[in-house]
């Protein structure tokens, strides 16, 4: 099986009092990076809080995934990761566009 190295990083700093809530705070950070990254518009206030309560209900129902170990937050930091490299990417190429 494969081993899932942010939860053996959290069994090991934080042991297993409250550990699905330090999932939970993880996880939800990083969904919200990778929405605002990759997926976000501009929104009305009343449809974006329910965008990031949707947000957080299939968050805490990710988490469930990460304490049995599959790599929901690993997939997560990955995802983050692409997505602000693109962002990146995108705005350098639309700023030497404009010059």
């Amino acid at each position: 099986m494969v081993k899932s190295f942010i939860f053996e990083f959290f069994i090991e700093q934080f042991g297993t009092n409250n550990i699905f809530w330090y999932f939970y705070i993880v996880n939800l950070i990083l969904s919200v990076i990778a929405y605002k990254l990759g997926f976000a518009r501009k929104l009305p206030l009343g449809k974006s809080i329910i965008v990031y309560i949707l947000l957080a209900i299939a968050t805490f129902i990710s988490t469930t995934f990460s304490l049995l170990q599959f790599p929901i937050t690993e997939s997560l930091i990955i995802v983050s990761i692409i997505m602000g490299i693109y962002r990146l990417r995108l705005h350098r190429e639309r700023s030497a566009k404009n010059n």
